[in-house]
């Protein structure tokens, strides 16, 4: 209901209000507004000019948005461990998940350089993959800062390997657009094939999980990109003994 947009536009006593509301949601969806701008302190004007400022005609509107919002909240259900687990393997692990890690092996194991490239949960796996690649052997770095510099040497015989649950992160698609273009070879391991990242990498592994979402923070699990992380550096290793 609140964008950031919004929020900067309130002034003093809107900013009061929205305070008042986010930390009295379920009683201001059923008060009056004499009685919330009793609360609150504020004239009904400045209740009203609050409402119009949210995209409401009035008061009456504003408290059916509430409402609604309070309902999507509480229909929010986080599914269990067990069943991100049972999905990835029943539509995964049947494929061809096996063939593409050893594929995707035989590119990295043939590469000078290997870069690790995320962001947000993503980013934090991705650190984790440069350090396991390296500890089995295959030194590998991580790159968070899409303006980082590096060096030609680096470049050359390069291999990326991203990491993107929606494969549709602005962050990801113009860093490996970049790499792309110098020459590099792109690994993505995504939740979807089909989403852009994936289409301009020369190997997707993909894992396909539902994806899950409270508000706006993406909680699809992760377990699947730290098995295929992990099967491939031990995958790399066999190969390299």
């Amino acid at each position: 209901m609140f964008s950031n947009e919004i929020i900067a536009s309130f002034n003093e006593l809107e900013t009061s209000l929205y305070n008042y509301i986010i930390q009295n949601s379920d009683k201001v969806a059923y008060m009056r507004i004499r009685e919330l701008a009793d609360e609150t302190h504020v004239s009904t004007a400045t209740i009203l000019r609050f409402c119009r400022k949210v995209n409401c005609e009035g008061f009456s509107e504003f408290k059916v948005k509430l409402k609604m919002h309070l309902e999507e909240k509480k229909k929010t259900i986080i599914k269990s461990p067990q069943h991100s687990l049972v999905e990835f393997f029943e539509r995964t692990l049947k494929g061809e998940l096996e063939e593409k890690i050893k594929n995707a092996a035989n590119i990295v194991t043939q590469a000078d350089n290997v870069i690790f490239i995320g962001i947000g949960s993503s980013g934090i796996l991705a650190e984790y993959g440069a350090r396991y690649f390296s500890s089995l052997g295959k030194f590998s770095m991580y790159i968070k800062d899409p303006h980082f510099p590096i060096h030609s040497k680096l470049r050359t015989n390069s291999v990326i390997i991203a990491l993107s649950v929606s494969g549709e992160t602005n962050f990801t698609i113009t860093h490996l657009h970049q790499l792309k273009q110098e020459g590099s070879k792109i690994i993505s391991i995504t939740n979807n094939k089909l989403s852009t990242v994936a289409k301009i990498s020369d190997l997707n592994i993909s894992y396909y999980v539902t994806e899950e979402f409270i508000e706006e923070a993406n909680i699809t699990t992760q377990v699947p990109v730290v098995y295929i992380l992990e099967s491939l550096a031990r995958e790399i290793y066999q190969l390299n003994q």
